[in-house]
């Protein structure tokens, strides 16, 4: 059985080192047999920035956000998928905001039982996979530490990509191995 991967760009640049590590990781996962789809969070119809915090979603039966725009359809996919890819630059020692978005929208996947502590979640068992590319190596670990918190509290597997001194969009070209070393982690990513 092929693997079902989601990809979501968080660059808002259609040109930049995001894309490439994105089309690398694609050129790898595919020959493995994976079925990928990648999103760019930027071209996405939001009607709100983030979540709401209305709550609606943890009333419902399904995980789903109740806030009908592109982004729903989004988190529908990551319920479905094997795994989640999150590519972005870094920003601030961040993920982009347009990938912010999405990951704030991650709470309707959730249902939370707070009297017992405990909670429910498609997301439980998936792999998340990050990859980020920066202009120098300052903060890539911060951005990794907390996806890495998210895969934890979420049981979910992790894996992560990190591209210091990526330099500006295009750039990323010139490191040595990084087109190799990107196809290899998206083999590892569909190996799990």
């Amino acid at each position: 059985m092929s693997k079902t991967i989601l990809v979501l760009n968080g660059s808002p640049k259609k040109s930049g080192n995001t894309e490439r590590l994105v089309a690398w990781f694609t050129e790898g996962a595919r020959p493995q047999g994976a079925e990928v789809e990648v999103i760019r969070a930027a071209a996405l119809d939001f009607k709100v920035n983030g979540c709401a915090s209305c709550r609606a979603c943890q009333k419902k039966k399904r995980y789903e956000c109740v806030i009908n725009d592109e982004a729903k359809e989004v988190l529908k996919k990551m319920a479905q998928a094997d795994a989640v890819v999150f590519a972005t630059p870094l920003y601030f020692y961040g993920p982009s905001a347009q990938l912010k978005l999405i990951i704030d929208r991650m709470f309707s996947l959730y249902k939370w039982d707070n009297a017992a502590g405990t909670f429910s979640s498609p997301m439980k068992g998936k792999t998340m996979a990050l990859m980020v590319s920066a202009y120098e190596d300052i903060g890539l670990k911060i951005v990794e530490k907390a996806f890495k918190l998210i895969a934890d509290y979420s049981e979910m597997g992790f894996k992560s990509l990190l591209v210091p001194n990526a330099g500006e969009s295009g750039e990323i070209e010139r490191i040595k191995g990084i087109r190799a070393r990107t196809v290899a982690f998206a083999k590892k990513v569909c190996a799990t």
